[in-house]
């Protein structure tokens, strides 16, 4: 089997990212067959994507898969998949919570979940983690409005805010159970605010954190270091092996320049995040919380205020975070919430190429 000739589709920008949604009952259920279409269908293996709806890049090569949900908690569930640019590789291991900011819609578009008068509430429940979220955005008229004046960084003009809200997580803040490790010679911290992640100082690595993108990208030098980092924290994270995995992220973290708490530069795994995944900035907002952190001694935090400024290099995300103690003494993130926004691009048919089509 080699799944349809043509498939229900719609081109979404969520956050900073866009990708393919999908209905779950669209789609082949082996998984084997659903992951081979989904490449023919972004134009995967292939640097420009040329053939398929990718966009040569990992933030423009992404599927969103969206159910009714069987979880009493959740009125969808949520499967997001990372497909590789340039290689047959479709990945399951990680959120997205940029894409996250588009499945509340798109579950309304297509009739999910019935909309609000002015606006609708929809529960979503991640499936590659088992998390749950809750979005909100305008629904005048019982329709979804994507127009509106919230902007955010990394995307032009503006849109209608999505509000996504993260209830306290069950698992551990910090998965190591340390506030800091040594890893390759490195001090580090290990945080999973919904997105496995690994704070780093920038100074220790010898840059300074404010280097545009491709500067780091071409470093080999420290992208072989941040390599060797990821692979020894993935273990102690407990993720296993993570060479062909895209988690954990690496975030390099220093001094605010505008007046944010830190100033970040996050690995995806190799390339660089043109701004910041939603979960990322969750899992760094938190991190930059807990004292002892090796932020601590780089950010600026505001005394009294949740809301953190997160810079990073097309300019900052603002996130509400708070920690507190679990009744076993440890460290769990009380709540998270971060104002995004998301676009419907087109909605129709997409017609991958043919499984016996060539790609050069």
């Amino acid at each position: 089997m080699s799944g349809p000739a043509e498939v229900r589709c719609m081109l979404m920008r969520g956050g900073t990212s866009k990708g393919a949604y999908f209905l779950a009952d669209d789609l082949p259920t082996e998984e084997t067959v659903r992951d081979e279409l989904l490449l023919r269908v972004m134009g995967s293996p292939d640097p420009r994507q040329i053939d398929g709806l990718g966009g040569a890049h990992p933030l423009t090569s992404k599927v969103a898969v969206v159910s009714p949900s069987t979880d009493p908690e959740a009125d969808v569930d949520y499967l997001f998949l990372q497909v590789a640019v340039d290689k047959a590789v479709v990945s399951d291991r990680q959120n997205c919570g940029n894409l996250l900011a588009g499945v509340g819609p798109f579950a309304v578009e297509r009739g999910l979940v019935r909309a609000g008068s002015s606006e609708t509430s929809v529960r979503i429940r991640m499936v590659n983690s088992g998390d749950f979220a809750t979005a909100t955005f305008p629904t005048p008229d019982g329709r979804v409005d994507y127009s509106g004046d919230t902007e955010i960084s990394g995307v032009p003009g503006s849109a209608a805010a999505v509000v996504i809200e993260f209830p306290p997580r069950e698992g551990q803040l910090l998965p190591t159970g340390n506030v800091s490790d040594t890893v390759a010679g490195i001090q580090v911290t290990c945080v999973d605010n919904g997105m496995p992640t690994v704070l780093i100082p920038a100074e220790a690595l010898e840059v300074t954190g404010q280097e545009d993108p491709k500067d780091l990208e071409t470093n080999g030098e420290l992208t072989a270091r941040l390599h060797e980092i990821r692979l020894e924290a993935g273990k102690l994270m407990g993720l296993g092996d993570v060479t062909e995995t895209t988690v954990p992220k690496l975030t390099l973290l220093s001094p605010p320049r505008h007046g944010g708490a830190v100033t970040t530069r996050t690995f995806i795994p190799a390339r660089v995040h043109t701004s910041i995944g939603v979960l990322g900035a969750a899992s760094v907002a938190a991190g930059l919380r807990i004292e002892g952190s090796v932020a601590h001694g780089v950010a600026a935090l505001p005394e009294e205020d949740d809301r953190l400024r997160i810079e990073h290099p097309s300019g900052f995300t603002d996130i509400e975070s708070s920690i507190d103690r679990t009744p076993e003494g440890g460290l769990r993130a009380r709540r998270t919430a971060v104002v995004r926004t998301a676009r419907k691009i087109f909605d129709g048919t997409v017609f991958p190429v043919p499984p016996t089509g060539g790609r050069s």
